[in-house]
């Protein structure tokens, strides 16, 4: 029977199948996709200051008229994470002196991917980027941006593997557009586009 992949926008009701995938045990201290998207601050005003803060910061983010990204499920099963939005909307990005824009189009970045334990090596990546590149599209966004590595040879600490490498993307039809002044295991970041306007 043929696999059956989806990709849809983390709302509300999703919320728990994007958990599933970063943070399947619920730990507060552990990731919930914020430290890249949003400053201390705003993390405090959307959720507070206590020991769930982040989580419900990013349940608030998930109300938004552009949910901070997409859920892919494998056969209704979640299995992958792409944070993504509007640059201007990442306040994180907006704001960073590291990573800046190239030009003045409102792209769309993808901030980070995420491939569910146990689902690595089985085209999920793949799935993911298309179907956050159809959301960001679905929007009206000109272009998506991403901002991965070249690793080459070289083993990347998998730690910062969820800033993608510039193969990942360049299969996914993006092609370099720039350089920035940042790193991810002491690799610079690129600056890669895929045009979307017809």
């Amino acid at each position: 029977m043929a696999e059956k992949w989806e990709t849809h926008p983390v709302t509300p009701d999703r919320f728990e199948d994007f958990a599933d995938v970063i943070n399947k045990n619920r730990r507060p201290t552990h990731c919930w996709c914020l430290s890249h998207r949003l400053q201390a601050r705003e993390i405090t005003e959307l959720g507070g200051t206590g020991p769930h803060a982040r989580e419900q910061a990013m349940r608030a983010l998930c109300e938004r008229e552009h949910p901070p990204g997409v859920v892919t499920y494998l056969d209704d099963e979640p299995v992958g994470w792409c944070n993504i939005g509007p640059r201007s909307e990442i306040s994180r990005l907006a704001q960073s002196k590291l990573m800046r824009p190239v030009d003045d189009l409102p792209v769309w970045s993808i901030v980070c991917v995420v491939v569910r334990s146990g689902f690595r090596r089985r085209g999920v990546t793949a799935h993911l980027i298309e179907g956050a590149v159809a959301y960001a599209a679905a929007h009206g966004a000109p272009a998506v941006e991403a901002h991965p590595v070249d690793p080459g040879d070289q083993r990347m600490d998998l730690t910062m593997a969820f800033v993608g490498t510039r193969s990942m993307f360049e299969r996914a039809g993006f092609s370099v557009v720039g350089t920035t002044d940042a790193v991810a295991s002491k690799l610079p970041r690129l600056v890669m586009r895929r045009d979307l306007a017809s």
